[in-house]
């Protein structure tokens, strides 16, 4: 079977967006943040926006949206945790989304911040949206144009539209264990998977969730995603099909975005994120767990 991207339009690749530079309605975005993990402090990390490296260098035209800062409360129990779906269709907006506008994101290092903000806004229901395959890295690496101006884009005007079923709590990821009609996959890396590392409190797994880690489909090398075919089998291996419903996870909605993000793509039509996951799983002693 072949497999393709559903909305090919939404990966952009660099030679794309270097020769849009200049757009008046396009809205390029460094959406880049970095996790400084910790031992014995408590918590599984510190957050460390990506806000210097962008000062340093950015994509001519780009703009830094801090996702915790600027798209995430900042008085939730967990990191990242989205804002009600108006609040954060006019956080967008201040940062210059609106209706006719194209919007670019991209990041540093890995995809990941860059679908988690892709997946906000297909929430508050703006479709004019694309990730740049490679990111920050491969367009440097490219010998691209690279700027240090500090950029902002007039305030718009946005409405949220919310698509229901997106994203989900820790009660319909307990509803899923033992549901064969929904698969529950984790976007960690093996060793958090297994319970090898306890990064998050108590080491393992949500029971009876597979193994997809959004490393894992990204090449190494490039940043560059996997091609369809790839994903379509890693997907498959682990149980997740187009017919199903699919909860991703990861250790607070970040990473299991990239997951989600591949699967839309591939044309799985009810895929959520467990917008807490291990964060909240982890910590809370009356929810199950599993590990080996």
């Amino acid at each position: 079977m072949t497999h393709s991207w559903r909305r090919p339009e939404a990966i952009v690749d660099g030679a794309s967006l270097q020769a849009r530079l200049g757009d008046p309605s396009l809205r390029i975005y460094d959406c880049t943040v970095y996790l400084r993990y910790e031992e014995n402090t408590g918590r599984p990390y510190r957050v460390e926006s990506g806000r210097a490296d962008y000062e340093t260098g950015h994509i001519p035209g780009a703009r830094f949206l801090d996702l915790q800062d600027e798209l995430s409360q900042d008085d939730a129990p967990t990191r990242f945790m989205r804002l009600p779906p108006q609040e954060l269709a006019d956080a967008f907006a201040r940062a210059g989304v609106s209706e006719g506008t194209k919007v670019v994101l991209y990041s540093r290092g890995t995809p990941q911040w860059a679908t988690r903000v892709w997946w906000l806004l297909r929430w508050i229901g703006f479709d004019d949206a694309a990730i740049l395959d490679g990111g920050f890295d491969l367009w440097e690496a490219e010998g691209r144009p690279v700027a240090t101006e500090p950029v902002d884009y007039p305030a718009g005007s946005l409405t949220a539209r919310e698509r229901p079923g997106l994203f989900v709590g820790k009660a319909e990821m307990l509803a899923a264990i033992g549901d064969g009609a929904v698969c529950s996959l984790n976007a960690l890396s093996p060793d958090l998977h297994s319970g090898q590392n306890a990064r998050y409190g108590r080491p393992g797994r949500i029971p009876g969730s597979a193994n997809v880690p959004a490393g894992s489909l990204v090449d190494p090398q490039t940043k560059r995603l996997v091609s369809p075919e790839a994903a379509a089998a890693a997907f498959a291996a682990a149980g997740a099909a187009p017919g199903k419903r699919v909860l991703n996870y990861c250790g607070g909605g970040i990473a299991a975005t990239l997951d989600a993000f591949l699967q839309h793509q591939l044309g799985f039509e009810d895929v959520a994120v467990y917008d807490a996951s291990m964060s909240e799983w982890a910590m809370d002693e009356s929810l199950p767990i599993e590990a080996g």
